[in-house]
C-alpha cells in the first residue's frame, strides 16, 4: 500500500462534523453514527453523526434565506462567482482526487483524469451557460400584445446523489441549479460524503454566498425521504437506481414539485460484423471495467455479430486477464474495489446465480493475497445466457459484462432494445448506414458509435424508460432547473376592448 501521508486525512477534515449548513460544517443531529470506510482496506476512515429530519430542516431554511439575493443577482454576477468557483476546484484538484480516491475506491489515475477534470471542466461550463439564460424573443402574437418568456430560478432545489462519482454528481446537480439561480440543499450518499462536503466549502471559499449551497449528510430513509418531501423544497433531483427512483417520485407528487430522475441502466454495445475488432475489443474491457463497473452508462451486455463473436470473446477474456487490481493509490493500478463489502457480495451473487445457465470465461472471484482484506472483485466475462436472465435484464453495478451473438442486424437492435433501461448505448460498425440506422433506433439517451462511455459537459445526459426521464449537464439543463414565465403587456392604451364585450354588454 502507498504511503499514509499520501491518502487523505478525513478525519481531520471534518473534525467538526459532515453537515455543511448555512457555510459552516456542523454535526448531524440523529443520534447515530455512521463510518466512511475505506474499500481497498476495511479500514475506517471517518466516524460522524448522520443527519436527521432537524439538520434537514436547518439546511432548507438557510438556502430559503440565500434565495432571494442569488435569485436577484444578475446573471454575470453569477456567472463571475462560478469562474472562480471552478478556479478554487482546479486548484484543489489533487485533494479532492485522494479524497475520492479514499472513499470509493477508485484508482487515483481515474480520480486525477476524469472524475476531478470533469468536475472542473462542469463548473467552468456552467459559469459561462450562466449569462445564457434566455427565452424566445419578444413579439406580438396577438396584434395587441408583446409577449416575453422569463426564465426564473425554481427555489429552493434538493438533490439526492448516489456513492458512484460522489464529486461529479454533486457538480451535475448543484452547478446548474444555482447557475440558473437556485439555492441547493444536496444529500450525498452516507458511504461516501466526503467530496460533496469539500464541494460545498469550495463554493464558500471562492465567494458563493451561504447557504446556496448545503450538504445533509444521511441516510435515504430519513434525511433523503425528509428532503424529497420538505413543503419548502420546490424541485427533487435524483440519481440513483429505478428501485429507489420510484420511491423518491412517489414522496415527491405528494407536494407536486418539480421531479428530475436520473436512474439505472443495462447498456448495451452492440457490434457487427463490419467492425473493427481491435477497438470494439479495448472499448468493451474499458466501458465494463470504468469505475470498477459501477456506471449506470457502463457497457454491460455486449451483442456481437456471429462472425465476430468467437474472436470477441477470446479478445476480451486475454485483455481482461492484463488488467492491474491494486492499491487506488498506486498509479499503476487499473481496477480498484468496489465502494464496499455489501456491493462486493451482491455483485457475486449475480455471477454465482449465472452459473447455473451460462458460462464463467474470466474472472469471477474475489483476488487472493493482500488484496482479499478488501471489497474487490476480478474483471468478470460471462457467455452462453439466455437473453431473458438476470444476468442480462438487471443491473449488476460492478466488472461484469456479459456477451451474447446475434445474426441480423434487426436482431441484434431489437435484444439492444430489449431491457426496461434506455440510458445509453453504443453501436460499432465501419458502415456509416448501420450506425446511423442504430442512432435512430436504439432507445437511448446517448448512444456512442464506435466509443463508449466519453462525455462531456456541452452535451446533455439522461435516459429514456426506467432509466428516469430529465437531463443533466449541458445547457438543456438549465431547463430543468427554471419556471418558464410568460409576460403579456397591453400595446393599445384602450380602456374598452373589443374583448371585453364577449364577457359583457354595456347595454
Amino acid at each position: 500500500m502507498v504511503a499514509t501521508d499520501q491518502r487523505f486525512d478525513a478525519a481531520g477534515r471534518f473534525a467538526g462534523g459532515a453537515q455543511y449548513i448555512g457555510g459552516r460544517l456542523r454535526p448531524g443531529s440523529s443520534g447515530r453514527m455512521h463510518a466512511v470506510v475505506d474499500p481497498a482496506t476495511g479500514e475506517e476512515v471517518l466516524r460522524y453523526e448522520l443527519a436527521g429530519p432537524e439538520d434537514v430542516d436547518a439546511a432548507v431554511a438557510a438556502a430559503e434565506a440565500a434565495l432571494p439575493a442569488w435569485g436577484g443577482a444578475t446573471p454575470g454576477e453569477r456567472s463571475d462567482a462560478l469562474h472562480r468557483f471552478a478556479d478554487v476546484l482546479a486548484r484543489r484538484a489533487a485533494e479532492f482526487a485522494r479524497a475520492e480516491s479514499l472513499q470509493c475506491g477508485k484508482p487515483i489515475r481515474l480520480t486525477t483524469e476524469f472524475d476531478v477534470p470533469g468536475t472542473v471542466d462542469n463548473a467552468a461550463f456552467f459559469a459561462g451557460a450562466a449569462r445564457h439564460l434566455e427565452g424566445r424573443s419578444a413579439g406580438e402574437y396577438s396584434g395587441d400584445h408583446t409577449s416575453c418568456v422569463r426564465r426564473e430560478p425554481i427555489g429552493v432545489v434538493g438533490s439526492v446523489t448516489p456513492w458512484n462519482y460522489p464529486l461529479q454528481m454533486a457538480a451535475w446537480k448543484a452547478l446548474p441549479a444555482v447557475a440558473a439561480g437556485n439555492t441547493v440543499v444536496l444529500k450525498p450518499a452516507e458511504l461516501t460524503p466526503l467530496t460533496s462536503l469539500m464541494f460545498a466549502q469550495a463554493a464558500t471559499e471562492a465567494g458563493i454566498p451561504d447557504g446556496v449551497l448545503n450538504v445533509v449528510s444521511g441516510a435515504g430513509a430519513d434525511a433523503g425521504e425528509c428532503l424529497v418531501g420538505h413543503p419548502a423544497v420546490a424541485m427533487t433531483s435524483f440519481t440513483g437506481s429505478t428501485a429507489v427512483g420510484r420511491r423518491v417520485a412517489e414522496i415527491a407528487t405528494r407536494t407536486v414539485k418539480r421531479l428530475h430522475l436520473e436512474l439505472g441502466g443495462k447498456a448495451p454495445f452492440v457490434v457487427f460484423d463490419d467492425a473493427d475488432l481491435e477497438a470494439a475489443v479495448h472499448g468493451a474491457v474499458a466501458g465494463a471495467l470504468i469505475n470498477s463497473g459501477q456506471d449506470c452508462t457502463a457497457a454491460t451486455r455486449a451483442y456481437v455479430q456471429r462472425p465476430l463473436y468467437e474472436a470477441f470473446v477470446s479478445g476480451v477474456a486475454d485483455l481482461m486477464t492484463c488488467v492491474r487490481p491494486g492499491d487506488p493509490f498506486d498509479p499503476a493500478t487499473d481496477l480498484g474495489p468496489l465502494v464496499s463489502y455489501a456491493q462486493r457480495n451482491r455483485v457475486a451473487g449475480f455471477v454465482e446465480r449465472a452459473r447455473t445457465h451460462a458460462a464463467v470465461v474470466a474472472g469471477g472471484a474475489a483476488p487472493a493475497g493482500e488484496l482479499a482484506k478488501g471489497a474487490y472483485y476480478l474483471p468478470t466475462l460471462i457467455t452462453g445466457a439466455s437473453q431473458a436472465s438476470e444476468i442480462v435484464q438487471d443491473e449488476v453495478f460492478g466488472p461484469v459484462l456479459v456477451v451474447l451473438p446475434f445474426d441480423s442486424d434487426d436482431e441484434g437492435i431489437a435484444l439492444a432494445n430489449d431491457t426496461p433501461y434506455g440510458l445509453a448505448a453504443s453501436a460499432w460498425s465501419r458502415d456509416v448506414y448501420r450506425t446511423g440506422r442504430a442512432t435512430r433506433e436504439i432507445k437511448a439517451g446517448c448512444v456512442w458509435i464506435n466509443d463508449h462511455i466519453p462525455i462531456v459537459s456541452e452535451m446533455p445526459h439522461g435516459g429514456y424508460r426506467a432509466s428516469g426521464y430529465g437531463k443533466d449537464m449541458s445547457a438543456y439543463s438549465l431547463e430543468e432547473y427554471t419556471q418558464i414565465k410568460h409576460v403579456m403587456s397591453d400595446n393599445t392604451a384602450v380602456a374598452r376592448k373589443p374583448w371585453h364585450r364577449t364577457v359583457f354588454s354595456l347595454g
